[in-house]
């Protein structure tokens, strides 16, 4: 999950479950206000290790530093203790009064564990055990970039700061109505531009819905009576909501790759289902066998017209690994790529020539997006007609 979207989801929580007052306000410093600083602060503080990256020449610390220890279970209480005891004295050396101690402590380890959560619903993977165990679980619910569920984490903060005074109410929520319905727009023409297209008609319907939380809670001066915790609480329960109907989802599209595999009389060695944008009812279906992977798109929306509960054909491409040679032989036993490999779930080994000089290439179809020339990450290794390596490196698309 982006960094973004882990801020916004620690200052939900620290309003929801600790009172806290809105992050960015006229009002003066007080205990409320730094509840929400520090669950925004525990939120986001995990990707913290992208820094070293940005300070290395390391180009593979993405895979064996990023979603490290700072992002580990089992290293979660020591930085709990760390961060809450930082804020503390800051607090008091600035003259601000703080939440207790142990208050501090509960919230980062509900905004530090929310980070770790919403890291492992994705495909990248979280090693959650480090340092004990340096392995990558995920769980695959959610693309690591969903602005629906980004919404469903703002949103209400952003209607309990509408809501929290009457004065000029009306224009303020056409103001916010107008704003995210133009970063819907935004969204759906990005998606298009990036190969992930949906129809206007969701724009339409997002647009309806925004229409009905900035407008409706204004009938009869209802919304006046409900509190910022209250609004919040909503949207941790709607967060929840949406984790369950996208493992539900998660459910029926791995069901329905085990049942491809099954009909295609496929050796399986391993099968995963990942969620692509807009999450839910799109998915892509993968299936290891000995000699490469096939990929299942999937789209569980879609029904026979004559047959409302079998789906349509599933539609799928086969990615062949190439044949063993010297060449792929001596990329295998490179430290580079032992850890590609070891970070790529589904990797598919590419060989060609190029004149007298051979490329190996090794691809993770978990991110693969189709008309674009390469997957995310694609490393490459690239030897001369002397069998030396000449260059390697991810591809850089």
């Amino acid at each position: 999950m982006d960094t973004i979207t882990h801020g916004i989801a620690g200052a939900l929580m620290g309003k929801a479950f600790f009172d806290g007052d809105d992050l960015f306000t006229r009002r003066p410093m007080s205990p409320a206000r730094i509840v929400t600083i520090a669950a925004t602060l525990g939120g986001i503080f995990p990707d913290c290790d992208s820094f070293r990256g940005l300070l290395s020449r390391d180009e593979l610390l993405i895979l064996t530093w990023h979603r490290g220890p700072t992002h580990s279970l089992l290293m979660l209480p020591a930085f709990t203790i760390l961060l809450a005891w930082l804020t503390w004295w800051v607090a008091r050396r600035l003259g601000y009064e703080a939440p207790r101690f142990l208050v501090l402590s509960g919230i980062y380890a509900l905004g530090l564990a929310s980070h770790v959560l919403l890291d492992l619903i994705n495909s990248f993977g979280t090693m959650i055990w480090s340092p004990y165990k340096w392995t990558r679980p995920a769980w695959d619910l959610i693309f690591i970039l969903d602005f629906t569920f980004t919404g469903i984490l703002l949103l209400p903060q952003i209607a309990a700061a509408l809501y929290s005074r009457r004065e000029g109410i009306t224009r303020r929520a056409l103001r916010a109505w107008l704003f995210f319905v133009l970063c819907t727009i935004l969204v759906w023409r990005f998606a298009a531009f990036v190969n992930f297209p949906f129809s206007a008609v969701y724009v339409a319907v997002a647009g309806a819905l925004l229409g009905v939380l900035f407008f409706l809670p204004a009938y009869r001066g209802y919304a006046y009576t409900i509190e910022r915790r209250t609004w919040c609480r909503g949207g941790a329960l709607c967060f929840a909501g949406y984790l369950v109907l996208a493992a539900f989802a998660h459910r029926v599209a791995f069901e329905r790759v085990r049942q491809f595999a099954s009909e295609q009389n496929l050796e399986v060695q391993s099968v995963a289902a990942m969620p692509l944008p807009p999450s839910l009812w799109r998915w892509d279906g993968l299936v290891r066998t000995p000699r490469g992977v096939y990929e299942v798109r999937m789209d569980l929306s879609q029904r026979h017209a004559n047959n409302p509960v079998d789906p349509d054909p599933i539609e799928y491409r086969y990615y062949p690994d190439a044949p063993q040679n010297a060449y792929t032989a001596t990329a295998r036993e490179l430290p580079e790529v032992k850890t590609v490999l070891w970070f790529a779930r589904f990797a598919v080994v590419r060989f060609w020539k190029e004149g007298e000089q051979a490329v190996v290439e090794i691809v993770d179809l978990r991110f693969v997006r189709r008309g674009r020339r390469s997957a995310a990450f694609t490393y490459r290794v690239r030897f001369g007609a002397d069998g030396r390596i000449l260059s390697k490196g991810w591809l850089k698309d």
